[in-house]
């Protein structure tokens, strides 16, 4: 037997025509009367024309005995499919479009929510990596900040020292070009370091800091005068001498040298923190422009001090 195809709605409406048919053969010729005189009474005559007058049908009231009614009649339709099903002759109901049309925008809408709740899961796995990282740069910002401070007061207390101790020995050296000039003081001082006068060159470059302290060459006779003490194994004093030629880390190409010479100077005092200190900056600021032997060096006495 061939199914029928019913719809929902379709189903409803026949078990209401069903009911007004058995309800109404019974009445039939009243209703006829009271519907034709209800017509004949719409008709209205204006100005010798006939015009049709309609009325909106009120609005149903669904109060409970209409409800518990369309309940019962629901409960009716679905026995009577069940019966119909039961006997061979299913009924197939057939889904509302827009139903289905609703349902599917249903589904796309969810599709999208899951795709929004998965980028937030992304976004904020993203943000929580760049808080650690900032969280991460701050510390050694602050690390190296510190670093900077402790060496920065570390030059001022050598200076302080030096200062003690010029006046201390009462400035034995008094202001005295023995050339004339700048340029002829600072070469004749490298003169002697060649000639292999290590003394002689450590009191000339001495005599010409005191006698041109305005020099831009100040810093190089420092540096002159730590090597040749820390050469003699006077690493106090080297210390002290490199410390002023540092100040500002230039950019000269001595520097790196300096520098290195410097952390030697201040393992050899047993200062390897400070040593330790002057390696990173060696590090940050020379090592990409040193030559390898400086490079291995400063390895070499980041191995004695044991930097972490």
């Amino acid at each position: 037997m061939r199914a029928r195809h019913v719809s929902p709605f379709g189903q409803a409406m026949m078990l209401k025509s069903m009911s007004r048919f058995r309800l109404g053969t019974l009445s039939l010729v009243p209703a006829l009367a009271i519907t034709l005189g209800a017509a004949a009474g719409a008709l209205v005559v204006t100005g010798g024309a006939v015009v049709a007058q309609t009325q909106e049908p009120p609005a149903i009231a669904w109060d409970a005995r209409r409800l518990e009614r369309l309940d019962r009649n629901v409960r009716r339709l679905e026995r009577a499919l069940t019966q119909r099903n039961a006997a061979g002759d299913p009924v197939i109901i057939e889904a509302d479009p827009e139903v289905v049309a609703l349902m599917g925008r249903v589904d796309l809408m969810d599709q999208r929510l899951s795709d929004l709740e998965a980028t937030l899961v992304r976004i904020n796995g993203e943000n929580e990596r760049l808080t650690i990282e900032l969280e991460s740069g701050e510390r050694t910002r602050r690390d190296l900040a510190g670093r900077i401070d402790a060496l920065t007061r570390q030059v001022a207390q050598l200076e302080s020292a030096a200062a003690e101790t010029a006046a201390e020995g009462g400035g034995t050296l008094a202001p005295r070009s023995p050339s004339g000039s700048e340029g002829g003081d600072f070469d004749a001082a490298m003169r002697l370091v060649r000639d292999g006068q290590a003394t002689d060159a450590a009191e000339a470059f001495e005599l010409f800091i005191v006698t041109w302290p305005d020099s831009g060459r100040v810093s190089e006779a420092h540096y002159r005068l730590g090597d040749l003490r820390l050469a003699g194994n006077d690493a106090t004093g080297a210390v002290q001498d490199f410390a002023r030629a540092l100040r500002g880390w230039p950019s000269t190409a001595w520097a790196p040298d300096a520098t290195v010479k410097l952390a030697s100077a201040l393992a050899a005092s047993d200062r390897d923190e400070q040593s330790c200190q002057a390696l990173g900056e060696f590090s940050r600021r020379y090592a990409e422009r040193a030559s390898p032997a400086l490079r291995a060096r400063a390895t070499q006495i980041n191995s004695q001090a044991e930097c972490g």
